[in-house]
């Protein structure tokens, strides 16, 4: 489905889509606390895959496996926006069984975003060399999950990125060297935490520094619309620039 999460965007600058062939989660960080698809798979609870009894367990959807292939124009997707890829709960063959899907639509770009930096790193060991069309990101909403950015350097992917969000602390130095995009904003929802403006431009500035794309997708807050992604004075929408698809790199398993 079309997403309206910003930093998901086409090549034409519209917004691109969601695909969700895992749903459900479980809470391993501090940014967790008042998760989103959460909220929104306790409404959705009883339809569209969602289980009566709890929601948000982890749920594989394989009859979603083939919706990429429905999309003929070259979008933007955002994968298991309700999920983690890398959940311990999903089986390694049915990850590789979606990135089958994704080895066969080279003209879309998938991007996958996880706190579960050790399992990324550990299934990449097995992976010579993701598709050129996958971009991977790691969250890092506090100075105690740095960590996660040593994994995702270790990681062969074309972008690898940043999500802080919900930014939660002054992150300070951040190891930028590799990296190919940052994303920042706070939290929103009834319960949202608030978010300091020196943290978020510490951000920024570290990214005008290094030449590192710099995305500010919202201040959040209960009211995130009225709060605006206004950062002095602008919009920052800075994108990584999409890595050609050559068809004759997919990925490799090691094994």
């Amino acid at each position: 489905m079309t997403t309206k999460i910003e930093w998901v965007q086409n090549p034409d600058g519209t917004l691109g889509k969601t695909w969700n062939p895992v749903t459900g989660c479980t809470k391993i960080s501090l940014g967790c606390q008042y998760c989103y698809a959460e909220r929104m798979a306790k409404r959705l609870v009883g339809r569209h895959g969602y289980p009566i009894d709890n929601p948000f367990q982890v749920t594989l959807h394989p009859d979603r496996l083939n919706r990429p292939f429905k999309w003929k124009k070259p979008i933007m997707i955002f994968m298991c926006s309700m999920s983690d890829y890398f959940h311990e709960d999903v089986p390694e063959d049915y990850l590789f069984q979606i990135l089958e899907t994704i080895k066969q639509c080279p003209h879309h770009t998938f991007q996958i975003l996880t706190k579960r930096s050790e399992r990324m790193l550990k299934i990449s060991h097995k992976i010579k060399q993701w598709p050129a069309n996958v971009w991977i990101g790691v969250t890092v909403e506090a100075k105690q999950y740095k960590i996660r950015i040593n994994h995702l350097k270790q990681v062969n992917a074309s972008v690898k990125f940043l999500s802080c969000e919900p930014l939660l602390e002054d992150l300070g130095e951040i190891d930028l060297d590799g990296i190919g995009w940052v994303i920042a904003g706070g939290e929103s929802g009834p319960k949202a935490r608030p978010m300091r403006h020196e943290w978020v431009t510490n951000i920024r500035d570290q990214c005008l520094t290094k030449g590192v794309p710099y995305f500010f997708k919202q201040w959040g807050g209960v009211n995130k619309k009225a709060n605006g992604r206004i950062l002095e004075g602008k919009e920052w929408n800075q994108l990584p620039v999409i890595p050609s698809h050559p068809k004759d790199k997919q990925v490799q398993l090691a094994f």
